[in-house]
């Protein structure tokens, strides 16, 4: 394993799914801790299609705020949400002193089909909302002062901060290659602070994309999502949900390999590689996919040179 770093400081993310049964929910509090003890700059937590699983994503990120020095990001989805819901959702997280975000046009959930919008039509809409919503609230925060019963100092409120998707091999319902970077700046313009990409298998993948977008106007961070794939079946999900093209390289090494332990190898290895390339190519971070498990992703960042690998025990 690598012992150099690449940087100093490479940034680096975590996405998490809420549990979907209370008995994995004292799992998923251990994967907290373990990856917010490496210095993420944030963890995210999914909402699910539809809001399938909203209360639980507040608990979850709840639990990163209260518990570590971790900042949790919501994500955030327009799909069967009007107005109403998802202002009336901003406010419960913004209550919850949640201040980043993931705004999403989503997918529609199980059963549904296309389309299954409501009121809010692109992630970009749902970028103002945030901001409109935030606006409406009081400009400014008290805190209490130490040793001052009743005393409070007043200062401006932190303005939430807003992330968005990227696609970089294309949205599957995009009409023409770059119609993504089209909607990218719509939500640049929007409001958006940075863009997360959806995975992809090749670096030369992202850092094209990047290339066009800057090309084309977009000036945020555009962090590479990263997912280890360590099983055959993971593979074919993967290729279901998001519609990249199989990586004939991964998916025979994975098929071909008889062990468990051989393909989380392989996979390990596979999104080390990525993260090491995109790094190498100007890339302002790593944002790492982890399927609620710690140890698969800290290894891979071991593997790149991000992590040292004293900061996983």
């Amino acid at each position: 394993m690598s012992s150099e770093t690449l940087n100093p400081r490479v940034p680096f993310s975590f996405e998490l799914y809420p549990p979907r049964s209370e008995s994995s929910q004292a799992a998923l509090h251990e994967t907290v801790r373990r990856l917010a003890a490496a210095g993420p700059d944030f963890i995210s937590v999914t909402y699910g299609a539809g809001g399938s699983t909203g209360g639980r994503s507040l608990e979850v990120l709840r639990f990163i705020r209260e518990h570590t020095d971790v900042e949790p990001l919501a994500h955030i989805t327009c799909v069967g949400n009007t107005y109403a819901g998802a202002a009336a959702l901003i406010r419960e997280f913004l209550d919850a002193g949640i201040l980043s975000f993931l705004a999403l046009r989503g997918d529609p959930p199980a059963g549904h089909d296309e389309p299954f919008l409501g009121d809010l039509e692109s992630a970009a809409q749902l970028v103002q909302l945030i901001d409109r919503v935030q606006a409406e609230r009081s400009p400014y925060e008290e805190a209490p002062v130490p040793g001052l019963p009743g005393a409070a100092t007043v200062g401006a409120r932190r303005k939430a901060t807003v992330a968005v998707a990227a696609f970089p091999n294309g949205h599957p319902r995009s009409t023409h290659r770059w119609q993504d970077i089209d909607a990218l700046l719509a939500k640049q313009a929007a409001g958006a602070s940075s863009a997360i990409t959806q995975l992809f298998f090749h670096s030369d993948d992202y850092l094209s994309f990047v290339e066009k977008a800057r090309a084309e106007g977009v000036t945020i961070p555009i962090l590479p999502g990263i997912m280890p794939i360590v099983s055959p079946v993971r593979l074919a999900r993967v290729l279901e949900l998001t519609g990249e093209t199989l990586p004939s390289e991964l998916s025979i090494a994975l098929d071909v390999e008889p062990t468990p332990e051989g393909r989380h190898e392989i996979g390990v290895e596979w999104a080390a590689r990525l993260a090491r390339e995109v790094v190498a190519g100007g890339a302002p971070g790593i944002h790492l996919y982890a399927f609620n498990q710690h140890h698969t992703v800290l290894t891979v960042l071991e593997e790149a040179g991000v992590l040292p690998a004293a900061r996983m025990r």
